[in-house]
């Protein structure tokens, strides 16, 4: 989600971290201290470093306090981000300490006595010499190896806190979870705690997520929000919270192109519902799915399809044998086909580019395909049965038609799915296999819909230049869902076609 600039001015002390002023409710509350904890690799620095700029494009003037990195290191990583950080003043403890070493070898007292207090003395002197209206300390694992013991850092904690309390600086203290147990009660000290977190799943590529542990007196969204590392810096994607962004939409009925298709779903499909096509590998999910969205674009209305399970260059190539104008609205704007690497991509990024396709991009008809590559990308199948319901919610209140995917084990007969999720949707339809005089066809039945009836038959179809084609009710057969039909004469007078 796009974040929310604020400066200074306005209470608010904006991190500059795309997605992060969206989780902390416009950024820092400014002039106090915060903590920012992680195990190394989380991306503190990086943080860090987007906290700072921001402050220069604001015209502050921001120091970074680095108690173990040199100016070349810290430069080198500004530098991979392809980033220009003139503007931030740069303190190297490296480069005092040769100072306070001289210093010491002068002293009766043995240094570590005396080496944290002039330490801080020295940083202090630096603060007060520049007056910074943004401070970052990198990190406080060096701190807290001077000290030696857990009162003392303690001790000089809150003397850091009470040096800038009335002062009108933002301060940021890094901190990588070297210590142990015993000094987490900084946490206490600080006005508000930023916990990030990275996992290495059994593939795939890294998960990062943060969370705000507390901000005292302010309002901020709670809980874990993903977020990514690249060039360019970092990029929160901040868990959706359907309930908030509820717009409501008028009811309305959209054609989806097809007039038998229609007359199976009762007239077409509702704005602002979720309709699942369930059925085995090969049924035509994908095919029909990609016809609701031509539909969309001749109703000059924007799709989105993210692809899971097959690249878009073979949708593309499936869709043009069919006779599907599909790349040509592609080509026009009106459909967007993403392919979707589960292995590299977080479910809060997938759900942060659905959002923005539908605030800023207008899209009215969204397809997952399938729920089984979404299913990949969580991990716990309970956490995509909420996220879905989030992601649905959102896209119900703004009055867009969602088309999910569930691919279904087994070829004939008894159908079973890695994860039940049919009762989120609101429609739902079905396609099977079954054998007819020696041949495999198909068949395609409306098992449910929540905002109005429905046919109640089954029929078969098949997919000829120029896409889905179907046939009459199968009257006379019973047993189509099983698989293997058998054939009734006459038919039963009162099925109703």
């Amino acid at each position: 989600m796009s974040s929310l600039p604020c400066s200074s001015a306005d209470g608010r002390a904006a991190t500059g971290v795309a997605g992060l002023d969206h989780v902390l409710h416009g950024g820092f509350p400014a002039h106090k201290l915060y903590l920012v904890q992680g195990v190394p690799g989380t991306g503190k620095t990086t943080l860090a470093m987007h906290f700072l700029m921001e402050g220069v494009r604001q015209g502050e003037p921001v120091l970074y306090v680095s108690l173990s990195e040199t100016r070349e290191e810290i430069e080198m990583v500004a530098a991979s981000h392809g980033w220009d950080v003139s503007g931030v003043a740069l303190f190297e403890m490296t480069a005092a300490e040769e100072k306070l070493r001289s210093e010491a070898e002068t002293s009766f007292f043995y240094p570590s006595e005396v080496e944290l207090n002039r330490t801080i003395e020295t940083l202090l002197a630096e603060v007060e010499r520049l007056n910074p209206a943004r401070v970052v300390f990198d990190s406080l694992s060096e701190l807290r190896l001077l000290a030696e013991t857990a009162l003392r850092y303690r001790r000089q904690v809150l003397h850091l806190k009470q040096h800038f309390a009335g002062k009108r600086t933002t301060v940021l203290l890094l901190d990588d979870f070297s210590g142990d147990q015993s000094d987490q009660h900084v946490q206490s000290i600080a006005h508000g705690v930023i916990t990030l977190e990275r996992s290495n799943p059994d593939y795939g590529a890294a998960r990062r997520k943060v969370a705000v542990e507390k901000l005292r007196g302010s309002p901020f969204s709670e809980g874990q929000h993903d977020f990514v590392l690249r060039r360019g810096g970092m990029t929160v994607f901040s868990r959706l919270t359907a309930g908030s962004q509820s717009e409501g939409v008028a009811p309305e009925r959209v054609t989806s192109g097809n007039a038998s298709m229609d007359a199976l779903l009762g007239g077409g499909l509702d704005r602002g519902t979720s309709t699942m096509l369930m059925g085995p590998p090969g049924t035509g999910k994908s095919t029909l799915s990609a016809g609701f969205a031509i539909a969309a674009a001749k109703r000059d209305e924007k799709s989105l399809m993210l692809l899971f399970d097959e690249h878009a260059s073979t949708l593309h190539r499936r869709a043009k044998q069919l006779g599907l104008n599909l790349e040509e609205h592609c080509a026009s704007g009106h459909v967007t086909v993403r392919s979707i690497d589960p292995a590299a991509i977080s479910p809060g990024e997938i759900t942060d580019f659905i959002v923005r396709a539908v605030k800023q991009d207008n899209v009215r008809l969204v397809v997952i395909d399938s729920l089984n590559g979404y299913l990949n990308s969580m991990p716990e199948a309970r956490l995509l049965t909420l996220q879905l319901h989030e992601l649905l919610s959102f896209l119900a209140s703004h009055g867009v038609i969602t088309i999910l995917i569930l691919s279904q084990q087994g070829m004939m007969g008894q159908m079973h799915s890695a994860v039940d999720l049919s009762y989120l949707a609101d429609s739902l339809v079905m396609s099977r296999y079954f054998e007819s005089r020696g041949a495999v066809k198909l068949a395609l039945s409306v098992m449910k819909k929540r905002s109005g009836d429905h046919e109640r038959t089954i029929r078969d179809f098949w997919f000829g230049q120029g896409g889905l084609e179907m046939g009459e009710p199968l009257v006379k057969l019973h047993g189509v869902l099983s698989g293997m039909p058998t054939f009734l004469t006459p038919p039963p007078s009162n099925v109703v076609p």
